[in-house]
């Protein structure tokens, strides 16, 4: 079954925390909605594969091998597989994430 969703209004917001849910996932890949409250983060990691990061809303700092990147709303990024990245929500934010696996 199709369904049509608004990305942004697809999850909400918690207080001091950081929300997430899967809109899809199969064995090659998925993709999850967040929501960060403003100074949540991911620390630094290494993911074994492409990512794709969609901002929805707000502004947050992506740290790709250490270089920042700060993005807002409509603005895309992807995190090559197998270099660290990190995130900070510089205010309360939404993205969608793509990962895709080889």
């Amino acid at each position: 079954m199709e369904t049509v969703l608004t990305l942004k209004d697809s999850i909400d917001y918690s207080s001091g925390a950081t929300v997430s849910k899967i809109i899809t996932k199969n064995k090659n890949g998925s993709t999850t909605l967040f929501s960060f409250d403003q100074g949540q983060n991911l620390s630094e990691h290494i993911a074994p594969f492409d990512a794709s990061v969609l901002i929805l809303e707000g502004t947050c700092e992506i740290s790709i091998a250490g270089e920042p990147h700060l993005l807002s709303e409509g603005q895309l990024i992807t995190m090559p597989a197998n270099v660290s990245h990190a995130l900070e929500a510089v205010s309360p934010f939404k993205m969608l994430l793509i990962m895709i696996r080889e």
